[in-house]
């Protein structure tokens, strides 16, 4: 009898990366030239997972956004990894966006991913646990190819696969 091989599919997210990304940001806003004296600032709560822009209004806050996600690219993170709200009115006139970090596989996007698994009709045995997938198969091919098509589609957020074995 064959072992079965396997690995993970996890959403993970360096928040090393993103707290370098981060200063990178707060550096830039205190010396460009549109962004300086403007009082927007952005905030990052590594606990809650919570990227905050205060800023003067709408435009200079999509600034602000675009020269994160610069950060973030050069930084190997997916953009896909934070998602942002609706522009909020705050106090004395300005605008507050917050931004999520999203991390692990919630439950509704697990069992999707799981039915476009059984779909493609590649055998492989597909368990949910927590906030990760374990993909099991005693060929490797097969496990490769469950990879491939995951890569092809889009959760609305990054996968990564690991612990393959």
């Amino acid at each position: 009898m064959a072992k079965d091989s396997s690995f993970d599919v996890v959403s993970q997210v360096d928040m090393q990366e993103v707290d370098n990304a981060y200063q990178q940001c707060t550096r830039e806003i205190s010396q460009r030239y549109d962004l300086k004296d403007s009082g927007a600032r952005i905030e990052l709560s590594k606990p809650d997972k919570l990227l905050t822009i205060n800023a003067p209004a709408d435009f200079v806050a999509r600034q602000i956004i675009d020269v994160l996600n610069g950060k973030l690219v050069k930084r190997g993170i997916d953009l896909k990894a934070v998602s942002w709200d609706a522009p909020q009115a705050a106090s004395g006139g300005t605008v507050r966006v917050v931004g999520h970090i999203v991390e692990g596989i919630d439950q509704p996007t697990a069992k999707k991913i799981n039915k476009d698994v059984k779909d493609t009709k590649i055998k492989v045995k597909i368990t949910i646990e927590a906030d990760k997938l374990r993909v099991s198969s005693p060929s490797k091919d097969a496990l490769q190819q469950v990879i491939q098509f995951l890569r092809e589609q889009d959760y609305g957020q990054p996968l990564q696969f690991v612990n393959y074995r």
